[in-house]
This record gives structure tokens, sequence and C-alpha cells, in this order.
């Protein structure tokens, strides 16, 4: 929120000058409205906030779906491979991170994995209990991320739900991991 002249801001409690060249006192901000206005300043409020994970600009969402890539005839933009340029949506970058967590919340416990496969030694009943809860939820949060079909219902994925008191009552469903 700033007052404006001629596209320069002009701060509170400092003098300015106008492009008459007429130096204007320190205390302007207790001049009236239309004073301001008749010395030719303009209000301008802050531009409105929004959150870049799921906009581009304030009222601005970003693509759900992949985008493929034309250029302003309409014509397909190729990479380098020959094939179109696709600009991956929100769900498409929600599902990689999703496998991302999954393997990262996997790896721990890859070993023991590998160490069974190459010599037949078991794995405790609990270890594979969670591995497997970790594949499911994976499973479950791709799901979820897959069958949201607007920008609100995306955005509500990663909402936290909260009890009436605004405490935090579980994982939002887009971080509903099992516990380590």
């Amino acid at each position: 929120m700033a007052y404006f002249y001629q596209n320069r801001i002009i701060r509170a409690g400092r003098a300015w000058q106008d492009e008459d060249g007429t130096q204007h006192p320190s205390n302007w901000m207790r001049w009236d409205s239309d004073t301001k206005a008749a010395k030719g300043l303009v209000w301008e409020d802050d531009p409105a906030t929004f959150d870049n994970r799921f906009y581009w600009s304030a009222g601005v969402g970003k693509a759900l779906d992949d985008v493929n890539e034309v250029d302003p005839s309409g014509n397909a933009i190729l990479g380098d491979d020959g094939n179109q340029l696709v600009t991956p949506g929100l769900k498409s970058q929600a599902v990689a991170m999703v496998k991302e967590q999954a393997a990262g919340l996997l790896w721990p416990t890859d070993w023991m994995v590998i160490r069974s496969a190459e010599n037949g030694t078991d794995i405790d009943a609990d270890t594979l209990a969670y591995r497997a809860a970790v594949r499911a939820a994976s499973g479950d949060i791709e799901a979820a991320v897959s069958a949201v079909d607007t920008l609100d219902a995306f955005i509500a994925l990663h909402d936290t739900p909260v009890d009436g008191n605004g405490v935090p009552t579980g994982n939002a469903p887009i971080n509903d991991w099992p516990p380590a």
C-alpha cells in the first residue's frame, strides 16, 4: 500500500517534488483525500497475495493436467528428440513427488530386501508391514491426486485437517504417510 506520483512512490514523512518543481512538505499525509488527488497522488493497494505452489499470479491458477506446448499458430513445439514438448501439470508434478517420498521412506530398509533376495535372510514382520503400508499410502495418495478435477480440490489435498480449536487432527491428504 503506497501513494504514487507518476509511477514514483511517495514516502510518508518525506517531502517530495512534483513535475513542476513544487516542493511539497513532509507532512503531506495529513492532507485530505481531495487535496492528495488534486496534487496528483494516487493510492495503490499492494498486489493480491497468492500461493505460488498453485498459482502463477493472483487469480491465475497453474494447469492441473499436462500441457502440450504449441506456437502462436497452434503448431506443436518439438524438442530435440522430435517429440512435442509437454509441460507437466500440477497433478503430474505431485505424483512424481509422492513417488520420491515413498522411495525415500522405503530406502532405509531396502538393504534388508536386498539381503533377503541374495541370501534368503528373513525380514522382520514389522518392516514388511511398514513397507506395505508405505506402498499402499503411495497408491492412495496418487489416486487422490489423479482424481481431482479442479484446482480447489487439488489445493484441498494440501490442507491439514483441524478440530474446532484449530488444532491439527492428522496429516494433509497429500502427506498421509504411515508413521515410521
